[in-house]
């Protein structure tokens, strides 16, 4: 099984619920899994686990939240090399835009993105959103 930690950031709490579905299928297939809100979380001990499950809103501009995520994105991104890494996050605006670039920066910092990264339009309501996120942190718990 592997060890798995999860990071993420919420503002209206749609984000969160998508942490928590994930949390769920985790546990559900065995996972040691430890969850931070990204002010909590510690560098050292996430970069430690097998698998790092990061979620983030879209913000401004199609960008990740600038206060919080961007600078622990930016602690853990030179660290990332080899890493199993999951993206997932919450919008209300835009295509995506905001996710393909932070796959692309895991991607250029050598990690393997692990899953198909998942945004929800709002709060994670329909059944096809649950499915998904309870299956990544399922896939996670085997990775």
């Amino acid at each position: 099984m592997s060890k798995v930690s999860l990071v993420y950031w919420s503002g209206t709490g749609n984000t969160k619920a998508m942490a928590d579905y994930i949390v769920e299928g985790a546990k559900s297939a065995g996972a040691d899994i430890a969850v931070f809100e990204v002010s909590e979380a510690n560098a050292d001990t996430v970069l430690q686990s097998d698998v790092i499950l990061m979620g983030c809103p879209s913000m401004g501009d199609e960008v990740l939240e600038e206060e919080s995520m961007e600078p622990f994105m930016c602690e853990i991104e030179g660290k990332l090399a080899g890493k199993k890494v999951a993206l997932f996050g919450s919008y209300g605006w835009g295509d995506g835009q905001w996710m393909r670039d932070w796959e692309e920066r895991v991607q250029a910092a050598k990690a393997t993105l692990m899953a198909d990264s998942i945004i929800v339009n709002g709060e994670p309501a329909d059944d096809s959103a649950i499915s998904d996120l309870k299956s990544l942190g399922s896939t996670a718990a085997l990775a």
